[in-house]
């Protein structure tokens, strides 16, 4: 039998006792993992469900070849249920869009930050107004760009308001060039 001592404190950190803060702290944090993981389980899968499907994402991007359009013509191509304007401009056109960057513009921007590097012939433009949505016509207006029937509002050959309600220049989308002749939008 162990000899005990009257009026000793017994130690906390001796085998048997249930008082260990070191064993609580283990305890407290094991549980809370595990109720982490559990919460989790449980909303992963909700979450999960709510990315886009594979047929959606697929749509998400188009890959163009550019070798279809001669220079100072534009294609119109479906993309995310949108026109999207893919114009192969002119060394004119070019000319008057980069001479018109110090113009008073509505919502100013360079041309050279609405083309590629290198690849100032082509201009790709998300094809809807930015006043209401309609889709503008080539070549119209009085800027040589597009001309919006819908309201009357003008874009420069390099896609920028220049008269009427839209409030912006026509959308670049995010675009890459895959060769001299392919393009990827999206």
């Amino acid at each position: 039998m162990a000899d005990t001592v009257v009026g000793a404190t017994p130690d906390p950190h001796a085998s048997g006792s249930g008082d260990d803060p070191s064993r609580r702290d283990f305890i407290h944090i094991a549980s809370g993992a595990a109720a982490a993981g559990a919460v989790a389980g449980v909303a992963w899968p909700l979450v999960d469900q709510m990315n886009p499907a594979a047929d959606t994402l697929a749509l998400a991007t188009i890959e163009f070849d550019l070798s279809k359009v001669a220079p100072g013509q534009q294609v119109v191509i479906k993309w995310r249920g949108k026109p999207l304007f893919v114009r192969n401009r002119t060394p004119e056109q070019i000319a008057q869009a980069v001479k018109d960057d110090g113009a008073n513009l509505p919502d100013p921007q360079a041309d050279a930050d609405r083309v590629k590097p290198g690849k100032a012939e082509w201009l790709v433009l998300v094809g809807t107004c930015t006043h209401l949505g309609c889709v503008p016509t080539v070549g119209g207006g009085e800027y040589g760009g597009w001309f919006c029937p819908c309201h009357g509002s003008h874009y420069d050959t390099s896609g920028r308001i220049r008269k009427g309600p839209a409030p912006k220049n026509l959308e670049v989308p995010t675009y890459a060039f895959l060769s001299d002749t392919q393009i990827k939008v999206g």
